[in-house]
């Protein structure tokens, strides 16, 4: 396997409820270079709750990163050893997401507040396990936007062992602001994430938000080390295909096309069947797979429809294929 940092050109977000296993398994057929993320899992859950069944994956998924969120180094530490002996490529902390359950729990973009904690979240982690602990964060919080308070946050850190930083090129309003409009409203200010680079060339920074085209991508490889893709991703998944052809051009590649696609899906919903799962939990990541293309909502219709049935049987998907030809 490539290095790690090969993989970090372009990464698909930690998104909670949508990047669980299944998602990560469609995606990786998809493009096998791009590093992929788990929704964020709380430290506390892994140490005190069943740890095997939050951190299932498939070999396949690989590179994949696992983020946590905490603010307690010892359970921190913890639940980053459960990550590595699971075989995860990466730890990612959550310093970014502004959500008031999360921040009930004091951690997320709230623990910008505090970077010491941070440093001391960090390097519990890296002292524990030898694969890389990295940070995905904010620009700033509140009022605590500037510069200097992001480059005296990302040097904090840095010094603990984090050699890795995803920058989130918003910040992050902790009150008075849901968490969609924590992804829209605050402006985006790439320049800060370019002038961390500046400032700390030996550490990698990848940047994220509002990143939807290869173009965009591009631009931004020129300055820095990656580029994360949250939502574009998720409702425009066959996106990833071109990213893999353009962002990894060393990798010998052909991409699927969508038929390819239902087929392996097919075959892997069969074997989720069998273990018990139910077919939405697997088709729901999949309804961006004919997005802007002809016949793509009537797809959609017939998916949404038929996973209902509970006769939907395992050649769901293979039957989607008859939309087409009618």
């Amino acid at each position: 396997m490539h290095e790690l940092s090969y993989h970090r050109r372009v990464s698909v977000a930690p998104m909670m409820e949508w990047t669980d296993r299944h998602c990560r398994y469609f995606l990786r057929l998809l493009s096998p270079d791009v590093l992929l993320y788990t929704e964020m899992v709380t430290a506390a859950a892994l140490i005190h709750g069943d740890a095997d069944r939050l951190l299932e994956f498939r070999a396949e998924e690989h590179p994949v990163a696992l983020q946590l969120g905490g603010s307690d180094p010892a359970l921190l530490a913890g639940a980053a050893k459960l990550g590595e002996q699971a075989d995860y490529n990466e730890i990612n902390l959550n310093i970014g997401c502004p959500s008031p359950r999360v921040q009930s729990g004091s951690f997320g973009a709230c623990l910008m507040a505090d970077p010491q904690l941070v440093a001391d979240c960090v390097a519990a982690m890296a002292e524990a396990v030898d694969i890389p602990i990295t940070v995905k964060t904010r620009i700033g919080i509140d009022d605590h936007d500037s510069y200097e308070f992001l480059r005296d946050f990302v040097a904090t850190v840095a010094d603990a062992g984090c050699e890795v930083f995803i920058i989130h090129a918003r910040k992050a309003l902790l009150s008075g602001m849901s968490p969609k409009e924590n992804r829209q409203a605050p402006p985006l200010v790439y320049e800060r994430a370019y002038r961390i680079k500046q400032e700390f060339p030996n550490l990698a920074i990848v940047v994220n938000g509002g990143i939807d085209s290869t173009d965009q991508v591009g631009a931004h490889l020129e300055k820095l080390d990656g580029v994360m893709i949250g939502r574009h991703a998720y409702h425009h998944p066959f996106w990833l295909c071109q990213a893999q052809r353009q962002i990894y051009p060393e990798t010998k590649y052909t991409a699927p096309d969508r038929e390819q696609v239902l087929r392996q899906m097919n075959r892997y919903l069969q074997e989720c069947a069998a273990q018990g799962v139910r077919p939405h939990a697997v088709t729901r990541h999949m309804m961006g797979l004919y997005a802007g293309e002809a016949g793509g909502k009537r797809w959609r219709r017939f998916l949404s429809e038929q996973v209902q049935n509970s006769d939907a049987g395992s050649d769901l998907l293979l039957r989607s294929l008859a939309v087409f030809a009618s």
